[in-house]
């Protein structure tokens, strides 16, 4: 039986599964997907994707046709147990990342445009049960339902909660499930057209609205004991009676209506030998923070270059094991806020919630506290602080508006420097690029100077100068030093003239030692 060979297998279709395959195949890799439904979800399950995760999009040439289909989002909303707004939460610095900062969609819309996409550049197999697969130390052999047989460099399993590529590793996941059962009504024609998402804090009842495209709207309802149980189908006249406050309903207009139990879980392992978990096979969590596909976006964007870099001989293949190393602590970060805001904001208790509204009245009335709840500064920061960075490194760069000296134009930051390595000289001697160059080649890094403080030095060659503040702003912390930027866009180092960070983590420098 002849064996395909690819650069990575994809287990599971859904959208960290697509998004992944879309970012490898923009980088220039051979990838197939495989997907034991025959077509993609119809169900409308993450409803929020944010300005990090647009960025993603962006770097995988899928920009455009995602922000056809959000709603371009303003943050969260969140009301006291009298149902009186307290506070809405945004981005600390809007469009930092060039985008806006949490978008409302519809994920079988997102699903069939990564499906569109993926069908014209890489290698579907829709239908296609993975029943098992081996590992070498040339990679990963896959056997499928329909009796074909894959092989590829690396596997992904990118297939859910109930994943069959973390069961086959025997990887166990460490947390809990929580017991509160939850009613989750996706309808059409509503009559909200707000641009936020709404968290009530009303200890009788707490829910949850979420506006989105075209009349849908999400609604989350805490159940009562004995009003449902999760894994079963909720009645129309619950749902009916939930949603009376809001407007009426007819069975037509429910879209999916169920009753579940959120998970907050961790897997074990996230790499074993050539296979590596990334979205809900790798942790699962509360949608009270609302991050868990933009979790799993966060893995792609982390791990998809790493994988193109092992194989163009850039990386040693040791790199790949900063994949859990970096996206480990954040995700695990992150399973506690959601549950943290759970039981803060969805309390059933109403002195608990007497005593938060008047602890959040008194924030509210400092400039510290304001900051703190309306920018969103309880979320775990991004910021690495060991895998693939050195000296300076760690910190990720947003993405302003540049004029570019080499086209002649302004453009975002990331499609100006473009899809891998950069080594950026923030205000640095001309003189001092051959050394700095030198010591990057290897990475095949893009070089060019940046001149902040409305300053443009002659003779700089290709140089970013700043046209809105963003780009001084971004830099400002670097000045005199030379930043060597990561394809995802984090600093993987940064130093002054004269000195030589340990780029530990290429193939040139594992050669050597």
């Amino acid at each position: 039986m002849r064996v395909r060979q690819f650069d990575v297998a994809v287990a599971g279709a859904g959208p960290v599964g697509m998004t992944a395959a879309a970012l490898l195949v923009r980088l220039g890799l051979e990838v197939v997907v495989v997907e034991r439904n025959a077509t993609t979800s119809d169900a409308p399950k993450a409803i929020s994707v944010d300005d990090e995760a647009l960025r993603v999009y962006q770097w995988a040439g899928l920009g455009e046709r995602v922000l056809g289909i959000i709603v371009p989002g303003t943050g969260t909303r969140y009301y006291d147990a009298a149902g009186r707004p307290v506070f809405q939460a945004r981005a600390a610095r809007p469009y930092r990342f060039g985008y806006p900062f949490k978008n409302p969609f519809a994920q079988p819309d997102l699903e069939r445009e990564l499906m569109a996409h993926l069908r014209e550049v890489a290698t579907v197999r829709m239908g296609t049960e993975l029943l098992g697969f081996t590992q070498d130390a040339g990679g990963v052999e896959l056997k499928c339902g329909d009796g074909s047989l894959l092989r590829a460099r690396y596997l992904l399993g990118c297939d859910g909660g109930r994943s069959t590529v973390r069961e086959h590793l025997g990887v166990g996941m460490t947390g809990r499930s929580h017991q509160d059962v939850w009613l989750v009504a996706d309808v059409l024609d509503d009559p909200h057209d707000e641009r936020y998402g709404m968290h009530h804090g009303d200890p009788a009842r707490p829910h949850v609205v979420v506006p989105g495209r075209d009349g849908r709207c999400r609604y989350e309802f805490l159940l009562h004991p004995g009003e449902g149980a999760a894994g079963v189908p909720p009645s129309f006249s619950l749902v009916r009676s939930l949603l009376a406050p809001f407007r009426p309903i007819e069975p037509g207009q429910v879209e999916r209506a169920v009753n579940y139990r959120f998970n907050a879980v961790v897997a074990n392992e996230w790499r074993k030998d050539k296979t590596f978990l990334l979205g809900d096979a790798a942790h699962m969590m509360p949608p009270f923070a609302g991050q868990g596909l933009n979790s799993g976006i966060r893995d792609a964007g982390n791990l998809a270059w790493k994988i193109a870099d092992v194989l163009a001989g850039r990386l040693d293949e040791s790199a790949l094991d900063s994949y859990e190393t970096e996206r480990r602590p954040h995700a695990e970060a992150t399973v506690r806020l959601s549950e943290k805001l759970g039981r803060v904001v969805m309390t059933t208790n109403a002195a608990f919630a007497a005593r938060r509204d008047r602890l959040i009245d008194r924030a509210l009335g400092t400039p510290a506290g304001r900051g703190y709840l309306e920018e969103m500064r309880y979320r775990p920061p991004q910021h690495y602080r060991s895998g693939l960075v050195t000296d300076g490194g760690g910190a990720v760069v947003g993405q302003p508006r540049v004029f570019d000296t080499g086209q002649h134009r302004t453009t975002m930051f990331d499609d100006a420097v473009g899809e891998g390595w950069a080594l950026l000289g923030v205000d640095v001697e001309l003189a001092d690029y051959p050394a700095a160059t030198a010591l990057t080649q290897s990475l095949s890094p893009s070089v060019v100077h940046v001149a902040t403080e409305d300053r443009l030095p002659a003779r700089a060659g290709r140089a970013f100068v700043d046209v809105d503040g963003g780009l001084d702003t971004e830099f400002a912390g670097y000045r005199g030093r030379f930043v060597l930027l990561r394809p995802d866009r984090f600093v993987a180092a940064s130093w002054r003239p004269g000195d030589s960070p340990d780029l530990f983590w290429t193939a040139e420098r594992k050669a050597l030692s």
